[in-house]
């Protein structure tokens, strides 16, 4: 279990309240989840200053990941997006991840990285070089492994011919399959650890949004059609389905959704975002319960039932 920190950079989630995000890093920790993902692009790194505001005196008792590649520094790289005005462009060159690494190095107050992963592939890099870099701030000691993500199982392989990797991050959730096929089997063979994101589908799956909330604008789910009032209303009848299942565990909807993603074979890690610490609390929990093989196959059901699975 992670505690994810896309959406306390408060880009393409409508703002953020920062001293709530610090107190739900902080609660996260008391609650025994020892290891944070964040990023530079989650807010121009202001996702990366909270959280080195939340870890602060407490370093030593986290598993700290963040990434290099999203870069607004430089215009070299291809273009990805527009963040409030500041363009952001994919760019995995050497220097350009020297500079990256020092700059999240003073915003989370560290002098090490423990897991550092390439955000997004850039096309105009060839991996060799990136992955060289890599090699070259593991072996200085500014990061101690190396992980990729966004990245297809061929480029994983490219960059495993190049030095070790030790993880990949990937989009999965119960309404998300697509890496049970190959990339689940991959890491598994070769003894990568596979740290999914958004196992609540952006908070689809956390049982808490009504099928008529307005969202605002500013939010990713304001204009996804993951999130029409059909899909909404699909998913609470999915989860009325699996209410008995709920009980037995005493879980929340979105507690269940995190426990049956962590079941699933080859994911070795759920990151799951908090903006406050009640939200942070719950999602420890759903990480320290283990479902009943049964149970995983009747929340499997109920999403088959409701035409919501992809894979």
């Amino acid at each position: 279990m992670a505690h994810g920190t896309w959406a306390i950079g408060g880009w393409m989630w409508g703002g953020t309240d920062v001293q709530k995000s610090v107190r739900s890093v902080q609660a996260s920790l008391d609650a025994g989840v020892n290891f944070i993902d964040t990023a530079p692009a989650y807010g121009l790194g202001l996702s990366e200053r909270i959280v080195g505001e939340a870890i602060r005196g407490r370093r030593d008792k986290v598993i700290l990941a963040t990434k290099c590649g999203l870069v607004w520094h430089t215009a070299k790289g291809r273009f990805f997006v527009d963040q409030n005005g500041t363009r952001i462009h994919r760019y995995l060159g050497a220097e350009s991840i020297r500079y990256e690494v020092e700059h999240s190095l003073r915003r989370l107050e560290t002098d090490y990285i423990d897991l550092y992963q390439t955000h997004w592939q850039d096309s105009t890099t060839p991996i060799e070089e990136t992955m060289g870099t890599l090699l070259d701030l593991k072996m200085q000691g500014k990061i101690r492994a190396i992980g990729v993500s966004n990245c297809t199982v061929d480029q994983v392989r490219q960059y495993r011919a190049a030095g070790p990797v030790d993880a990949a991050q990937e989009q999965y959730s119960l309404l998300h399959r697509d890496l049970e096929r190959e990339y689940l089997p991959y890491c598994a063979r070769n003894h990568m650890a596979m740290l999914v994101y958004s196992p609540l589908a952006n908070g689809l799956l956390a049982g808490k949004v009504d099928p008529d909330r307005i969202f605002p604008e500013g939010d990713l789910r304001r204009r996804n059609p993951m999130y029409s009032r059909e899909s909404r209303v699909r998913v609470r009848e999915m989860f009325g389905r699996l209410q008995p299942v709920a009980r037995k565990y005493g879980f929340t909807e979105g507690q269940l959704a995190i426990s049956w993603t962590l079941a699933q074979p080859g994911v070795t890690h759920a990151l799951v975002g908090a903006r406050d610490a009640r939200q942070a609390e719950e999602n420890a929990w759903a990480g320290s319960v283990t479902l009943a093989a049964a149970d995983v196959i009747a929340v499997m059901e109920a999403a088959q039932a409701g035409a919501l699975v992809e894979a």
